[in-house]
């Protein structure tokens, strides 16, 4: 058996590795060979984070990795899955030379395999990421006045957002927070908003609405698929799926939080009037409580898929 990483013309064999692998799987979803080639086409696309297993010149297993640190598990065709080690450490020895301390899967909670795959080599499950929906007829009844004055954010108030709540983020500096609130390809920046402090101005919670007709409506989405939502906190930085009507907020935990965040949400449901957004849609970590709550208490829970980390210092099965 040979690993090599990926050349141009694999893409059709990928997808049918994939095919192969997964079509017992519960809610199998088969790839295509175009979705495939599309990705791989992508000016952000590296073939070194890509390998694949040869047998007799033919490639019968692959994997692959995120520069965010996410790991896909090491899909082989039936009968070749003597191919699932090797191709493992491949990929750990490709993520460890390039300085990467992290790495992060995640599937649906019913493939079994999988998951017992990854708990096998050291992850555990740190959290789940859990989808919410909401009709706007639903949405509890705003006060006659907010409570916090709502304005558009700025790029100044990035440092203030991201200190909020710092351990939900997937970024680590104001340079890379502001990149993606500010200058990001799949919303614009009127998408983000702030509650300010009356007294001094100073950035209290930050909120975000994602509105584009041409976005998936979230009442018709497995909400169970491993999808991290566009424009969630806590999901910078991840391929994302595009939802229209994502609401999500950040704020520090304390006694005015649930105040806070109506104002924010009341704000957004503003805004809805004038666009074609038919419900609210929300995603949130299941180790963010204070947050959770919030959304559990105002919304209705939709579905959630399970996150598995490990550290890349540890060297196999734990």
């Amino acid at each position: 058996m040979m690993i090599r990483n990926f050349q141009s013309g694999d893409e059709e064999a990928q997808a049918a590795i994939y095919n192969d692998a997964t079509a017992a799987l519960p809610k199998f979803k088969p790839a295509s060979v175009d979705e495939v080639r599309r990705r791989c086409r992508a000016p952000e696309f590296d073939p070194n984070t890509r390998f694949f297993a040869i047998e007799d010149n033919q490639p019968v297993a692959y994997a692959t990795f995120h520069p965010n640190g996410r790991v896909n598990y090491p899909w082989c065709r039936p009968g070749c899955e003597r191919a699932t080690e090797p191709l493992w450490e491949h990929v750990l020895q490709a993520m460890r030379q390039r300085g990467m301390k992290k790495t992060f899967a995640a599937y649906r909670a019913d493939w079994t395999a999988q998951r017992d795959f990854f708990l096998g080599h050291g992850f555990r499950q740190a959290r789940e990421m859990v989808n919410f929906w909401l009709e706007p007829t639903d949405m509890p009844t705003p006060a006659a006045r907010r409570s916090y004055p709502i304005a558009p954010a700025r790029p100044e108030d990035v440092p203030a957002i991201l200190q909020l709540a710092p351990q939900l983020l997937r970024v680590h500096t104001p340079a890379e927070l502001q990149r993606h609130l500010f200058q990001n390809p799949y919303f614009p920046p009127e998408a983000v908003f702030v509650a300010r402090n009356k007294a001094d101005s100073a950035i209290l919670a930050a909120g975000v609405l994602i509105s584009a007709a041409d976005y998936a409506d979230p009442r018709q989405v497995d909400a169970n698929m491993p999808c991290f939502r566009l424009g969630a906190f806590g999901t910078e930085g991840m391929q994302t799926k595009r939802i229209n009507g994502l609401f999500s907020f950040l704020a520090q935990e304390g006694n005015e939080l649930n105040r806070v965040a109506l104002d924010l949400m009341g704000h957004a449901a503003f805004r809805l009037h004038y666009t074609d957004v038919p419900t609210f849609a929300a995603q949130v970590p299941s180790d963010m409580p204070h947050l959770f709550r919030f959304y559990q208490h105002h919304f209705r829970r939709q579905g959630s898929f399970p996150v598995y980390e490990r550290d890349l210092e540890t060297s196999g099965p734990v």
